[in-house]
């Protein structure tokens, strides 16, 4: 194998394991969801927490075990109304920035953006999981298509100072297979052309925001001179690194929601 895919098996092996822990938990119900959610945004909060330099290693794992909680709160035991969510949001947020030795807007910015991503992702595993799958779907083909891509063709650079190793020809076929992966389960389900196009176009912009979650992710990991949040996930680095393109996404995905695109 050469050098250039020497890290596919590993990478592979591990993305495999997740994929089917994951669809075990979708499958078994919401509830179950709900909680993988809470624990992946609980790990990612806390590698967060620790780019940033948090003024003590204890705050980090303090702040991702609240996130956990805070997530168990409010779905599975139901105990908080939208106000009460909220204002938990918004003091976790400002805890982020406070306790980030460097960087306190990118705590409170970026941790939002983890924040509320996996929260609306929890939040539509029960209302409409069907978005959620191709929601997933889009942004696992993005990551697949790029790589393979990127790998195989090169090219130019997408972003050289941000994230070295993405080329415009990884986030071209990011695109194209988003739009085909959202244009073909819409004509699956009998909808008309300019539904089609429409999923296909707003598939497209998803796949640019998970790519730009990508991107964001990198220039933090950059700022703070490391090359992985973490080493939990072999081949792949650390959480943050595996789903930054859902935080990404995601979020591009609740604004959507919230106008009355999806």
């Amino acid at each position: 194998m050469s050098e250039k895919w020497r890290d596919l098996r590993v990478r592979g092996l591990s993305a495999v394991v997740m994929l089917a822990v994951a669809l075990v938990a979708f499958l078994a119900g919401p509830g179950a969801f709900q909680f993988l959610i809470a624990g992946v945004t609980g790990v990612m909060i806390w590698e967060m927490c620790n780019l940033l330099k948090a003024r003590h290693p204890a705050l980090s794992v303090v702040a991702g075990v609240a996130v956990t909680a805070m997530f168990i709160w409010i779905f599975r035991l139901g105990k908080a109304d939208v106000l009460e969510s909220v204002l938990v949001l918004l003091g976790l947020c400002i805890f982020f920035a406070l306790l980030a030795g460097r960087g306190w807007w990118i705590g409170f910015l970026y941790g939002g953006a983890v924040l509320l991503s996996g929260l609306w992702l929890a939040a539509f595993a029960a209302l409409q999981p069907g978005l959620i799958l191709m929601l997933l779907g889009v942004v696992i083909l993005t990551d697949i298509a790029g790589y393979f891509a990127g790998r195989a063709i090169g090219g130019p650079k997408f972003w050289p100072r941000v994230s070295p190793k993405k080329t415009w020809s990884g986030i071209v076929a990011g695109w194209v297979v988003a739009a085909i992966l959202a244009g073909s389960l819409a004509v699956n389900a009998g909808l008309p052309v300019t539904i089609v196009l429409t999923w296909s176009v707003v598939a497209m912009f998803l796949s640019l925001a998970s790519q730009l979650g990508d991107i964001a992710e990198s220039a933090i990991k950059r700022r703070a001179g490391v090359k992985d949040a973490s080493d939990l996930i072999p081949g792949h680095g650390g959480f943050l690194d595996r789903f930054d393109g859902i935080v990404g996404a995601a979020t591009l995905f609740m604004v959507l929601s919230l106008l009355g695109t999806l």
